[in-house]
């Protein structure tokens, strides 16, 4: 299974952060008319940096050390500063939701393929092409 991850690398773990951006943008612009709703995007640079870092994470080894700082949120999950709050308080703005979308949408489907490459060049290695 090790030799699997290794072939697949970053882009497994990429596809997750991705899928689950898109179901975030998608909640946005499900609620775009619903009052004091406020939009929500996750971090996708800083999740990967974290689960790349993640075993080399800095441990404190005294009780006195100072802490690394804000650490992130297990899901990556962050509130999105709007251009214009609407009156009732909802901070979703449909063109840049859209737009996200459309982006996170090309980019999910660059890894997909990606790693369609990387499965297909591994059957291939195995079957003796």
């Amino acid at each position: 299974m090790n030799l699997l991850n290794q072939a697949l690398g970053v882009h497994e773990q990429a596809l997750q952060v991705k899928s689950r951006r898109l179901e975030v943008l998608a909640q946005n612009i499900a609620n775009a008319d619903t009052p004091n709703y406020k939009a929500r995007d996750i971090d996708f640079k800083a999740v990967m940096k974290e689960t790349q870092f993640q075993d080399n994470a800095m441990q404190a080894t005294s009780q006195g050390h100072f802490a690394q700082g804000q650490g992130l949120d297990a899901d990556g999950m962050r509130y999105r500063t709007p251009f214009n709050t609407a009156f009732d308080g909802n901070t979703v703005e449909m063109n840049i939701e859209q737009a996200k979308f459309g982006q996170v949408a090309a980019e999910y489907q660059t890894t997909l393929n990606i790693l369609e490459n990387r499965v297909s060049g591994i059957r291939r290695a195995l079957r003796g092409d």
